[in-house]
């Protein structure tokens, strides 16, 4: 199988390619250059593993929770190669494929993305058979909300952990086995999530992918920030 995935919904640009059986990835931190080096990325792993477009079978993608931008951009660049060679596509979860940066031995496993304004996406999962089950449900709220049900203890992943001075770390406090707050989610992941969908067929139409904002006000909280700075200017 041959398998393309991008993974944009953070700081982090990663871009991957399965092909029968190899994995390569191209991984960097670099806000603001999605755009620039997304596309080019996957034209040289393609290069580098000897395939054309017309050799993927489909593409995967992390459809947020992330940056807005970043999470468009994936799904954008994702559906206009799947349209132009009639492919599917396989959204993942970007919070599920941070949590494959778990530790091999984590079982319960809390994955945490800094959401800005003061909050972080978050959600936690149980790891069977090596892959990271939903336990809650993927949600957008301050650190000083979050909570885990009474005895289970997990072991955090994610930049939501070193958000407003690492308050979520404070919140849960011996609930947490230990934290990785520099954990960012990778395009390998997507991968490695995205496979066994494929060889099961679930590959879905590109005009279907939906974005996971969790978010509900984002044209709200753009029009709050344009008005925030022209009072400001005034």
């Amino acid at each position: 199988m041959k398998l393309l995935a991008f993974e944009l919904s953070t700081e982090a640009c990663s871009v991957a390619l399965h092909a029968d059986g190899q994995v390569l990835e191209r991984f960097e931190i670099a806000p603001r250059r999605h755009a620039e080096l997304a596309l080019p990325w996957a034209e040289q792993l393609m290069a580098e593993a000897g395939i054309a477009r017309s050799q993927l079978d489909a593409i995967a993608l992390g459809r947020g929770p992330g940056a807005f931008t970043g999470v468009r951009l994936a799904i954008a660049l994702a559906q206009g190669i799947a349209l132009a060679l009639d492919r599917p596509l396989l959204p993942v979860s970007t919070l599920q494929a941070l949590a494959m940066r778990a530790p091999d031995d984590a079982t319960q496993i809390l994955a945490a993305i800094d959401a800005r304004m003061g909050e972080v996406y978050v959600a936690r999962y149980q790891r069977v058979d090596g892959v990271p089950r939903l336990q809650d449900a993927e949600r957008v709220c301050p650190p000083q909300a979050m909570e885990v049900a009474a005895g289970v203890r997990c072991h955090g992943v994610g930049t939501g952990f070193a958000a407003a001075d690492a308050a979520l770390v404070v919140q849960l406090g011996d609930a947490l086995l230990g934290v990785d707050a520099t954990a960012l989610p990778r395009a390998s992941d997507v991968l490695a999530l995205a496979l066994p969908g494929l060889a099961r067929g679930e590959g879905i139409a590109p005009e279907r992918v939906e974005p996971a904002y969790l978010r509900d006000n984002v044209a709200l909280t753009l029009v709050e920030q344009q008005a925030l700075r022209a009072s400001k200017a005034k």
